[in-house]
């Protein structure tokens, strides 16, 4: 038996994966900047009147 195995699925330069998470790093900030926008209009939209109801 041998230990010699190719590993598994693709193998990626150090090129590839400093882009690849240079990638990931992009959509998350979009992924977060949207959740903050959609946050801010729906506050904006429902106004201020929705602290005054009753309990």
């Amino acid at each position: 038996m041998t230990t010699d195995r190719q590993p598994d699925g693709v193998v990626l330069t150090p090129e590839q994966s400093k882009s690849r998470r240079q990638r990931n790093i992009a959509i998350g900030l979009a992924v977060g900047f949207l959740v903050l926008l959609f946050y801010a209009v729906t506050i904006v939209k429902v106004g201020p009147g929705v602290l005054n109801r009753p309990l």
